[in-house]
């Protein structure tokens, strides 16, 4: 089977009750639902939570929850890894045995059926344990600055002072919005960034990571722009 897994705890201090907080016109977590459904690569969608109201929102938006994750894994120190985890032993343990699993956030309401499908496409195609999303940093990393205790700047690269914007070699980061992987390397506690590892590239204006209320301000202002009401996952 082909398993979707939305990790999404109750607890959000930042942010409370962030992923169901109403975003464009519906629940923050349903937009990752809607996106996965749409996709039609998996057998089940499961979401884990720990919260009854998620919980609630979840099944009412096409999910299922099959069920309650375990308080151990929904405090702040958790990763991702251990509830994807969860998710695939729990399978396991009812007889049923995933062979591709994708954990999709549930703050990700830029995420689409078509990007889920292209990492499924090339996590088939590479054999790679893991195919995510990533964007590029829209300024070279190589000229970034610090700023010292005294208020003064310095480059983390001087090498490249001189050096042009266009000959500088690209940089992109983590997406933060779906991650596929075969059950060993999740069951195995791999990272997900390394060689054996493939990307799908997202383009910058789609991609916002939401944690502080500055984000949210920031992803409704993309999701304007879009006009994700009227098209809300294609």
């Amino acid at each position: 089977m082909r398993l979707g897994v939305i990790p999404a705890r109750g607890g959000s201090k930042r942010i409370p009750r962030k992923k169901i907080k109403p975003f464009c016109g519906k629940p923050m977590i349903a937009w990752s639902i809607e996106a996965a459904l749409q996709s039609g690569c998996f057998d089940a969608v499961v979401v884990s939570t720990d919260d009854a109201e998620v919980a609630e929102v979840a099944r009412g938006n096409g999910a299922m929850v099959p069920f309650m994750r375990p308080a151990e894994l929904a405090d702040d120190y958790t990763g991702t890894i251990p509830v994807i985890r969860h998710a695939i032993e729990w399978h396991q343990g009812q007889g049923q045995t995933p062979g591709q699993i994708c954990c999709i956030y549930a703050t990700a309401p830029f995420v689409r059926a078509e990007d889920l499908k292209h990492g499924l496409q090339m996590l088939d195609e590479t054999g790679c344990a893991y195919a995510f999303s990533v964007t590029s940093y829209a300024f070279p990393i190589q000229r970034a600055i610090r700023i010292t205790p005294q208020g003064r700047v310095e480059m983390f690269h001087p090498e490249h002072f001189n050096t042009r914007s266009q000959d500088l070699e690209e940089a992109f980061h983590d997406a933060g919005q779906f991650y596929w992987g075969r059950p060993e390397a999740w069951l195995n506690k791999s990272a997900d960034i390394g060689e054996h590892s493939t990307v799908i590239r997202i383009p910058r204006w789609r991609v916002q990571d939401i944690d502080t209320e500055e984000d949210w301000v920031r992803a409704e202002s993309i999701a304007a722009y879009m006009g994700l009401r009227e098209h809300p996952a294609s």
